[in-house]
Order: C-alpha cells, then structure tokens, then sequence
C-alpha cells in the first residue's frame, strides 16, 4: 500500500473511533442527568418531556454509531478496492467532457444509494417513535426524485462548464472552475424562494392580524427589507420547527414555518425574527458566503495541486496522465470530494466556534430589539421542549457537532447581555 493511502486509512479510522468515542461519551453524560431536569430548567420543562428528550437523544446516538460505522466501511471500500479505477475505466467510453461528467454524476448517485435505507429507517422508524414524522412514504420517494431531477437540470450543465474549464484555460483552470461555481451559489440563491422551494413545500402570505403587523414593524424598525412574511407548510414533513429569510435585495423574503407560529406566542415569534434579522443587520450571512468562496477556492486549488501528483493517483490505484484535460482531473475531484469530510471532520470544532459567536451575538441583537431577553428565552425553551432537544450535551461533544450554543448557554449569554 502507498504511503499516502496508509495515512488517508488511518485518518478515516481516526475519525470513525472518534466520533464513537464522542458518542459514547455524550450518551454517558446525558445518563447522568436522566433523573431529574437541570436546575436551570425546573419549571420550565416537564419531567416526561425530559425524560423523552433523553430517549430521543440516545435512540438518535445509537443509530448515529451505526450509520457512521456504515459509512466508514464503505468509503475505505471504494476508496481501496479498485473499484473506482476499474469503473473510471469501464465507463471511460471516450474521453469527452459529457464522458467525464457522466462518470462523476453516475458515480455520485451510487454512492448515494447504500445511505437510503438509514435515512428511510430514521424518518419513518425514529422520527416516527417520537411523534415528529408527518411525511408519507410517497412523499419521501417524490422529494428524492425531484433532488435528483434538480441535480441533473442544475448540476450537470455547470460540471460539464467546469470540465471545459479544464481544456480551455490550461493550468489556471482552477480559479475560472471556482468562479464558475460561486456564480452558480448566487443564482441558485437568487431563484431558490421562486423556483425551487416552491418544488417541494407550499408557500402562503401570513394572514392579514396582529402577528403579521407585529413582525412587519420590526422588520421596518430594524431596517430590514422584506417584500413579503410567507409561511411554509413544514408540517406535512415534520413536526419540528424553524423560520429564515431568503432571497436578495427586494426579493428578500421572510418565512416562518407553520409548526413555529402554532408552537410559540407573538411575542416569541417576533423575539426568533429578531434573531434572524440579528444575523443580517451583523452581515454574519455576508461573513459565511465569504468563507464559501474562500473555501470553493481553496479546494479547486487543492483539487488542481493533487491533479499533478503521481503519488495522489497511484495511492488509489488510478493512472496518472500529464496534462490539464478532464481525464486527468476528474479522478483528483472525485477522491477529493470522498476524502474531504475527513479532513473537515478534524477542524469541525474551530469552525462552530466561530458559528457559536454569530448566534450569541445575533440572540444579544434580539434581546436589544426586543428590549428585554425574556421572550426569546421563552422561544428557545418552548423549541427545545419541543424538538426534544438534548438540554446536557457534553463539551467535547457539542464542540464536534453543534453549531448553536446549548440552550443553558444561549440563557446565560442573554441575561448577561441585559
């Protein structure tokens, strides 16, 4: 084995026994706390609603071991058994662009495959058990079939673009491949609330009352621009809540899932607009997309680096070719784009620092809009009842995998700030 095959395998283990090791460790803190609610929250919580948090929380652990288990298996599978060179060849049945960006979509979607009975097993066995499955079979299936038609209209056309790319710039093809797919992140989010959304929930003005002109006046109050308040029927999928605001400019829209408004009081409904409006007015959504194209460029840089070394290919049992056409990048996109989820996996923790800061200081923006904490307070406890989300998370644990602070955290934060 290539010694760089030896550190890619050991990496992939690394992170497969960590995050059983996190699990573990989560699971025996949560069991810690099992017999009574946190002080914190006596009174706000009840004890069946607690106790069904824990089950929730340790059902979804359990099968989180498994799926990852599953998943590192098959990624050193295809990674190490030649299946991929032997199907780059058997499917190189020429070397257009339309071949090579066949081959990747091919390849992406069977990858793909083995994963769905987990994802059926958790929305129609967990989700189930625990009262938040609302879809229907039929409906799950759809919304696969409608992911995979946008991935052929939208998807297909800008990697082929991208290919191109390749033959036509030469060595800095890189850097128009990067600003080829950062253009595609703009339009996608230009024509997401009108054209793709709508594919796959149904969209409503929020009806004409006090909650409406409640949240309109502090859209204006914030200076926040919206043309509409819309509401989304999340309910026919799930039972958990959410609202966000989309689009650009005057397009910009805000949306409030159904669930939510029915869960929560106007007053903690204007208190979570107030926190998502905070992420706007601090330019956190400006911050994130820079980082995106910062990261959309440092991986096709990295992705055109490993393109010319032998030792990349050879590691994975490909042959390596000299030259900038597409059949000599692909192999380097397609290991690339296996192996970046364990190289993320590692620095995951410095990046939820950074997103744990954006929420802290969007939650101080509403606690200030609002002029007092307490209803978003009342908001994040309600949700977190709720949702049966998991209120003694253990710090390593959450530092891995949770990008909003813990709600006892967000708590502390805001009657600090007050």
């Amino acid at each position: 084995m290539q010694p760089f095959a030896i550190i890619a395998l050991v990496l992939i283990l690394a992170r497969a026994v960590t995050e059983l090791w996190l699990s573990r460790l989560n699971r025996c803190h949560v069991r810690a706390h099992r017999n009574e609610v946190p002080p914190a929250f006596r009174g706000a919580m009840d004890e069946s609603a607690y106790r069904r948090s824990i089950d929730y929380t340790m059902a979804k652990s359990r099968f989180g071991n498994i799926v990852n288990v599953f998943d590192a298996v098959v990624l050193i599978a295809v990674l190490f058994s030649g299946l991929l060179p032997w199907a780059f060849g058997k499917f190189g049945f020429g070397t257009s662009t339309l071949a090579m960006a066949g081959f990747l979509f091919v390849t992406g979607i069977a990858l793909s495959i083995p994963g769905l009975p987990f994802a059926w097993y958790a929305q129609f066995k967990i989700e189930e058990r625990f009262g938040f499955n609302t879809t229907s079979m039929k409906m799950w299936i759809v919304d696969r079939l409608k992911g995979l038609l946008l991935a052929v209209l939208l998807g297909c056309p800008v990697l082929v673009l991208v290919l191109k790319l390749i033959e036509w710039t030469g060595i800095n093809w890189w850097l128009w491949a990067a600003a080829v797919v950062v253009a595609f992140q703009l339009l996608v989010l230009l024509i997401a609330p009108a054209i793709i959304m709508p594919l796959f929930n149904k969209f409503t003005p929020l009806a004409e009352g006090a909650l409406r002109e409640r949240l309109f006046a502090l859209a204006r109050r914030t200076g926040f621009p919206t043309r509409s308040i819309e509401v989304m029927d999340g309910s026919k999928r799930s039972r958990h809540s959410n609202a966000f605001f989309t689009g650009f400019g005057r397009f910009r829209k805000i949306v409030l899932f159904d669930t939510l408004i029915a869960q929560l009081t106007e007053p903690e409904v204007e208190s979570v607009l107030a926190h998502e409006i905070g992420h706007y007015k601090k330019r956190h959504v400006v911050k994130l997309f820079g980082v995106s194209i910062a990261g959309i460029v440092m991986a096709f840089a990295a992705i055109a680096w490993l393109a010319r070394q032998q030792w990349f290919y050879h590691a994975f049992g490909f042959e390596h070719r000299v030259g900038f056409a597409a059949t000599n990048v692909v192999p380097a996109m397609l290991l690339f784009a296996l192996l970046s989820g364990t190289i993320t996996f590692w620095v995951s923790p410095l990046i939820h620092i950074w997103s744990r800061r954006f929420e802290y200081d969007a939650d101080a923006f509403a606690g200030a809009t609002m002029g007092e904490p307490q209803s978003l307070i009342q908001a994040l406890r309600k949700l977190s009842e709720k949702n049966l989300s998991n209120l003694t998370p253990h710090p390593f644990y959450s530092s891995f995998y949770y990008s909003h602070p813990t709600l006892l955290e967000r708590e502390r934060a805001l009657r600090v700030a007050a």
